[in-house]
């Protein structure tokens, strides 16, 4: 088994409940999944079998989509419905016009602080873990970037959000620093991740419903995974250059890298993934991941 499933996490699981799934379904063939879902949220999960989990990274780099539900005058230590909830005493309750007007300041490039309960690391130990056990975690802020933005619907308290948004961003941190900009709480109750790139939760198959022929049915290509990244089709000379470690001149391949760590696809007359390239020394391309 080599290639990607597109699965649609039920509420409940964790991502790594999906992995195991598949794992045991797929033997003897291992499974990585590209992203997190936390237990309260639905929707895409790319799960990647076989060789296919060496291109776990790539798909992470992939843009996301989300819509998520918030319940405003109201906070939570993890930032959303899966700790106590506390309703703010005299809350305001924002217009919907307010909140249209605030939501360009959350678009772009950002500064976002993680929340507590993450699976970020925090001295060797994962943040979540530590905020269990009532430890005070206080994450650095960092840049993401959210493409889009946009109001679905608003009733209060509940508030439904689209996002798309880049790798790294947190959907229940983007609630709570838009509800602190109106002077008031938030809580994501909801959350569905409707695409990864191409992959998208329409497609997505039902977890419940695997078993092993399902899976050997499903498997996407593994080129799905990098099909957002320059291709070269090598030749049968250049194929076994590249199979037995070698580099190739990038003068025979008609490229010119835009640096030493640009990326490029390999593939043969069928289409199939070979390897991904950069350049290993210049005016030279060699595999950094080698499926030959």
């Amino acid at each position: 088994m080599f290639g990607i499933l597109n699965v649609n996490k039920p509420t409940g699981w964790t991502s790594r409940d999906v992995v195991n799934r598949v794992q045991r379904l797929g033997r003897p063939a291992k499974a990585g999944h590209a992203g997190t879902l936390d237990p309260l949220a639905t929707g895409v999960l790319v799960v990647c079998v076989g060789p296919a989990t060496r291109l776990i990274s790539y798909v992470q780099q992939m843009p996301k989509t989300y819509e998520a539900t918030f319940l405003l005058g109201r906070t939570s230590p993890s930032e959303d419905t899966e700790t106590e909830v506390t309703e703010l005493t005299n809350a305001p309750e924002p217009s919907l016009a307010e909140i249209e007007a605030h939501l360009p300041q959350f678009q772009g490039t950002i500064d976002q602080r993680p929340p507590a309960y993450s699976a970020l690391k925090v001295k060797g130990q994962r943040a979540y873990k530590l905020a269990r056990e009532g430890q005070a975690v206080e994450l650095k802020s960092r840049p993401v970037e959210i493409y889009e933005l946009a109001l679905e619907e608003y009733l209060y308290p509940e508030l439904r959000l689209t996002i798309h948004c880049g790798s790294g961003t947190y959907v229940r941190s983007l609630g709570r620093d838009l509800a602190e900009s109106l002077d008031t709480g938030a809580v994501m109750s909801a959350l569905v991740r409707t695409a990864i790139g191409d992959f998208c939760v329409d497609d997505a198959l039902d977890i419940e419903q695997l078993n092993g022929e399902l899976i050997e049915k499903s498997l996407i290509a593994p080129l799905a995974a990098v099909a957002h990244m320059p291709r070269l089709l090598l030749s049968d000379s250049q194929q076994i250059e590249i199979r037995h470690g070698r580099r190739i001149p990038t003068h025979e391949l008609a490229v010119t890298p835009s640096s030493p760590t640009e990326t490029f696809v390999a593939v043969d007359s069928q289409g199939q993934l070979l390897a991904l390239l950069q350049e290993r020394r210049p005016g030279q391309l060699g595999a950094v991941c080698n499926f030959c």
